[in-house]
């Protein structure tokens, strides 16, 4: 009982661990830091909205302004140059201009993944077109009644490829070589992914020159640029990028199927933008699995179609400006190698250079094997591969009218008919 007694002296309860009462001192330092950090943590949100709105009150004076000294016109051209939106012009913004007015065009830096080997095997591809059938233009119908002719100046005059031939490295093509995870016939993936969802809407449509291609949008540019100066790889609508799907293999070689989303913009200022989009690009490469050798490359709009390209030009000096669509029919856009990629440099067993012309002569002929697949499935399934890629609802059977009432009286199932303008798994609708 005696161990239980408290037997601290009276007035010395232990209230707290200093006499008299009184904190540390330690604790009141800990307690003001404490709030300092709290005003702090507090202040930093009001801080940035305080900025953001001072920015956006200063990009809306700075908009006002714009309109006050150019005028809506004169601002859309504008806003047309100015792809970060900031009401200034930097000198790559402003660029496009300067090639304008000199004529002069400078280097483009594009952004490669490989530095590809200068000694390597060269293609040459060739482009061929037919221009669209003006007459097969809705607006044809009434002589083009409406259309002012500035509009379509940049169609009317588009005749011929901008590049009729043109060589390119044989690694270039290593931008079509499947992923490491993507090697069996059948696998499908994306050249270029879309960036489009339903978050992030539709491009701007008030643009006249590409962004700068990157990665292995370079090669695409690098190809479309031979139909015409300014294509646009990435397309304002879904579907959007390029896709490709393994046909055949063998240990050696790929034949490979892709299609492509883009479209080129035909119109310069002072005219308002024209867009042409075809429904799609497509075509094949057989190239060797180290991408050192280009059996064969086809790049084409398919023209099995009545109407194969959709078309839309603006009539205002804004994103909201009126816009005419049409759609009309183009007979050609092709690109195809004129043969096999052949070494740029031949070297004899001693490691010297060989003449590509024998003593003057004929040029030196190459023999090349016949490539037998180990596997391989038909251009109709690739394509479909493809096609679902894109378009998910395409995962569902669509037949032809006589064909789908066959099928619908075998599974007793019901016929869904759908009547369009144009084609529902391209860009031509």
């Amino acid at each position: 009982m005696a161990a239980d007694v408290d037997k601290t002296p009276p007035g010395n309860e232990r209230v707290s661990s200093r006499p008299n009462g009184h904190r540390s001192p330690g604790s009141g330092s800990r307690l003001s830091r404490r709030l300092w950090t709290l005003l702090v943590v507090a202040a930093v949100p009001l801080l940035a909205c305080g900025i953001k709105h001072y920015q956006d009150a200063q990009l809306l004076q700075r908009h006002e302004e714009s309109v006050r000294t150019l005028g809506a016109e004169g601002l859309f051209l504008f806003s047309s140059l100015d792809t970060n939106h900031d009401l200034y012009l930097s000198p790559e913004e402003f660029k496009p201009i300067v090639e304008k007015l000199t004529g002069i065009t400078p280097p483009v830096d594009f952004e490669e993944e490989e530095i590809y080997d200068p000694d390597g095997e060269t293609l040459t591809l060739e482009a061929k077109m037919q221009p669209l059938q003006l007459d097969s233009m809705t607006k044809s119908k009434d002589g083009f009644l409406g259309v002012s002719h500035s509009s379509l100046s940049g169609l009317r005059s588009w005749k011929s490829p901008a590049v009729p031939f043109s060589a390119f490295s044989a690694g270039q093509f290593r931008a079509l070589l499947p992923p490491k995870n993507k090697v069996e016939v059948g696998d499908t993936w994306w050249v270029v992914p879309s960036e489009l969802n339903i978050f992030t809407g539709y491009l701007p449509n008030n643009r006249y020159h590409p962004p700068t291609p990157k990665g292995k949008e370079v090669l695409i540019h690098s190809l479309l640029s031979m139909f015409h100066p300014r294509p646009f790889i990435k397309s304002r609508f879904a579907p959007q990028g390029a896709v490709a799907c393994i046909r055949a293999s063998n240990d050696f070689y790929y034949d490979i199927v892709f299609r492509i989303h883009a479209e080129f913009q035909l119109n310069d200022v002072p005219d308002f933008p024209f867009w042409f989009t075809p429904g799609k690009f497509t075509g094949n490469i057989v190239l060797s699995k180290d991408a050192s050798h280009v059996r064969n490359f086809h790049l084409y709009v398919p023209n099995d179609r009545s109407l194969n390209v959709d078309m839309e030009w603006l009539y205002g000096a804004s994103e909201s400006s009126n816009m005419e669509v049409d759609i009309g029919y183009l007979p050609q856009l092709e690109l195809q190698s004129t043969g096999p990629s052949t070494p740029s440099v031949i070297m004899d067993e001693k490691g010297n250079v060989i003449d590509r012309r024998e003593g003057g002569g004929e040029p030196i002929q190459f023999v090349f094997e016949d490539i037998h697949w180990s596997s391989e499935m038909s251009r109709q399934e690739a394509d479909r591969r493809l096609e679902v890629a894109l378009y998910p609802f395409k995962k569902v059977s669509y037949l032809p009218f006589s064909e789908a009432f066959e099928r619908a009286e075998a599974e007793n199932k019901l016929v869904h008919s759908i009547l369009l303008w144009g084609a529902l798994d391209d860009q031509s609708c």
